[in-house]
């Protein structure tokens, strides 16, 4: 029996619905933090890959100011920036452009990118030419023969890129999707290309409408579609030093499986879709891509055909409408 001094104390406790309310909250308000933190990396890695472009813009600018030429996507016989002729590509010729000084003295112009100290260099990874959205590649230490370069070991695995130049497109691929046929060997090119030797004036179509530069990620691995083929193997492309690994735009079908075959056989996407010789990219729903101007924009998947294929060509007169 309590007596009149007593006071009764009630003890205060979440009850089982309560606390299963507060265990909800706490998931969704996680759940939506980690979803906004996510947005902001994907957004940040976009944002450096842009950065990467740029900087090579500047340093293929650079490169043009002091040659009067762009660099050839690849060389194999004498040329601006390769007085010996050999096999070199254009990543090579802009390294003094990109504070590779040190990489660049040790790279040998006096023989094929492939031989002798060209290898040390190969080796040495460059972030600049790397898209933070690729996944982890395995390391390359292996070549198949790609004639004049023999099939080869590496005694230290190659350093990959994932930037490349797009040389123009293939008209017999593209000219079905219209309805006029409009390219042909005079105009398909783009600005950079096998031992091109492209001036500011070659370009009449407009540096700020002609793409010369395009992301190319996770070469040499082979990619379909968002999906790693393990089954599949490419012989193109497989480091920054390589300077065979340029292609043409020939447009790829939705799951990457055939390119170039036209409307009739699908293949009817301008990225996104295959790694070897199309652009590819890591970020959602499109792709970042160097004019020849020096901007980087980037391109919706859903692009136009006509205006993606106007876009790789610098002199075939296709106007291309306003992107922004």
């Amino acid at each position: 029996m309590k007596t009149s001094g007593e006071i009764t104390r009630v003890r205060a406790a979440f009850t089982l619905i309560e606390l299963l309310v507060v265990i909800a909250i706490i998931g969704i308000l996680t759940g939506l933090i980690l979803a906004a933190v996510q947005s902001a990396r994907s957004a940040a890695r976009l944002t450096v890959c842009s950065n990467q472009l740029r900087q090579m813009g500047l340093a293929v600018q650079t490169f043009q100011s002091a040659h009067q030429v762009f660099p050839a996507s690849g060389w194999t016989q004498a040329g601006p920036g390769n007085p010996a002729g050999k096999y070199v590509g254009w990543r090579a010729l802009i390294l003094p452009f990109v504070e590779q000084d040190n990489l660049h003295r040790l790279y040998d112009f006096s023989t094929n990118w492939w031989e002798g100290t060209n290898l040390a260099a190969a080796a040495v990874p460059i972030l600049l030419f790397e898209c933070p959205d690729v996944p982890s590649r395995k390391p390359v230490t292996t070549a198949v023969a790609h004639p004049p370069r023999p099939a080869m070991t590496f005694a230290n695995p190659i350093a990959p890129t994932d930037y490349e130049a797009i040389m123009g497109l293939k008209p017999s691929a593209v000219n079905p999707h219209l309805a006029t046929p409009r390219y042909n060997a005079n105009n398909r090119l783009s600005v950079m290309h096998r031992n091109s030797r492209n001036r500011l004036t070659d370009i009449p179509d407009g540096t700020s409408q002609t793409i010369m530069v395009v992301e190319c990620g996770g070469r040499p691995d082979v990619w379909r579609a968002g999906r790693l083929d393990t089954s599949l193997s490419n012989d193109q492309g497989i480091g920054w030093a390589d300077s065979e690994g340029a292609f043409s735009l020939d447009f790829a079908n939705a799951d990457g499986s055939a390119e170039g075959l036209g409307p009739v056989a699908g293949c009817t996407f301008p990225m996104n879709r295959r790694n070897d010789n199309e652009p590819y990219s890591f970020h959602a729903s499109g792709a970042n891509f160097l004019f020849a101007d020096g901007k980087v924009k980037f391109l919706s998947e859903s692009i136009d055909l006509e205006t993606m294929a106007a876009l790789v060509t610098r002199s075939a007169d296709d106007p291309v409408t306003d992107l922004d």
